[in-house]
């Protein structure tokens, strides 16, 4: 008779180091990988648990999958220990991503979200301090880290302050969870005003852009774009049946970031006014264009046959800039150009030149804030500061003979 020996449910309950295994499951975006591991319950069981690693479009192979997982850090996740006395950074950033991201999460995050954030944890903060002690972090060391990033690595200062956002919220989840007790990040300090300041265009620079754009799809996106100030994600997510021709307006209420998502805020979700003028323009691409059905994309990508909208990013460097350059905008090697000058230089001449209020600029631009309309997307135009000190210069009534 064969012995039985059981093991205690608390000595059941440390796994050994697990490596876990992949699989294909066909889920509603695709088929796609994930990753299977075992997980302890409190009375010492043991169930499966997955994690999705990515589309097998994307990763077609086995080993491609692996190399994801890999990238991903999924092996840290699943061999997590419930509660390390000592947890080091990367193990905490990894609980991060799993807890705030995950059914935990109080707010959903949208994929761009998701995906800026696991850029911004995996190269720089655990690249940086994956190997250290969670705790013995000093601020010092932090702060003296976070100005190298700019002194050194010439990041942005407002991409300093998100980086150093991102890793006071590691801290925060983790005294949540009990994993630390204390944020060193809390007393850290970063700027976080942009130097950065957008390019302009005049309407006849716009009107130059167009006609150096020989593609009908290409020229109709840059006219929308101008003419309503749609963000980049929020004009590719455009469906024909957000055009809402009887009612004079574009249904504005999702933005594509590796698919659709929701708006940038509450206030972006509404509507942007459709003109006459550009109604026809858009009629006249409707014609042409191979995806009528009001679910096609507006500006599809032909390459993916429709299913999913253009590349922005491979407009802007292909069709854009060259033909931005062309018509003699001054655009610097390395400058920041694309979609969102075109936003910019709407409000800008609408405030400027159109006298429009802004209270209707930023019913356009569908900002929550009005100073956001003022303050970031508006430019002292030096043509009514000049008009505006000759009014001053005559109510003094200062003529040039008096002061020679």
């Amino acid at each position: 008779m064969r012995s039985c020996i059981r093991q205690s449910p608390l000595k059941r309950g440390v796994m050994a180091y697990q490596r876990g295994s992949i699989r294909r499951v066909a889920r509603k975006e695709g088929v796609c990988w994930v990753l299977r591991y075992r997980v302890s319950k409190p009375d010492g069981g043991r169930v499966e648990n997955t994690i999705p690693v990515g589309l097998v479009r994307a990763f077609p192979k086995e080993k491609d999958a692996w190399r994801e997982v890999d990238r991903l850090r999924l092996l840290v996740r699943i061999n997590e220990a419930p509660s390390p006395a000592r947890i080091k950074f990367d193990a905490l950033a990894e609980h991060y991503l799993k807890a705030d991201f995950g059914a935990d999460a109080v707010r959903p995050k949208s994929q761009n979200t998701i995906a800026i954030t696991e850029h911004i944890v995996r190269h720089y903060l655990v690249a940086h301090w994956g190997n250290e002690f969670a705790e013995d972090l000093k601020p010092l060391d932090i702060q003296r880290w976070l100005k190298s990033l700019n002194a050194e690595n010439k990041l942005a200062w407002t991409t300093i302050s998100k980086i150093r956002g991102v890793m006071s919220r590691i801290y925060k989840v983790g005294i949540l969870h009990e994993r630390v007790a204390r944020n060193p990040v809390q007393h850290v300090e970063t700027r976080s005003k942009t130097d950065y300041k957008a390019i302009i265009l005049t309407p006849a620079q716009t009107l130059a852009i167009l006609q150096g754009i020989p593609s009908i799809l290409h020229r109709t996106l840059v006219l929308t774009c101008a003419a309503t100030a749609l963000r980049a994600s929020e004009i590719l997510a455009l469906r024909w049946s957000d055009i809402r021709w009887d009612e004079g307006r574009i249904r504005v209420s999702k933005r594509w970031a590796r698919g659709d998502g929701p708006t940038k805020t509450a206030a972006s979700d509404g509507y942007v006014p459709l003109h006459s003028e550009l109604a026809q323009h858009l009629r006249l691409w409707q014609a042409q264009t191979p995806y009528t059905q009001g679910t096609d994309f507006v500006f599809p990508s032909y390459k993916a046959k429709g299913r999913v909208p253009l590349s922005a990013s491979i407009f802007v460097r292909s069709h854009l800039r060259p033909a931005a350059i062309l018509a003699g905008v001054q655009v610097e090697k390395g400058q920041r150009f694309g979609l969102h000058n075109l936003r910019h230089s709407l409000s800008n001449w609408l405030v400027n030149k159109g006298k429009v209020e802004p209270k209707t600029v930023q019913g356009i631009l569908r900002h929550s804030r009005i100073q956001t309309t003022l303050d970031l997307y508006t430019q002292n135009d030096s043509d009514e500061t000049r008009a505006a000190q000759g009014e001053f210069l005559k109510a003094l009534g200062m003529r040039t003979e008096l002061v020679q």
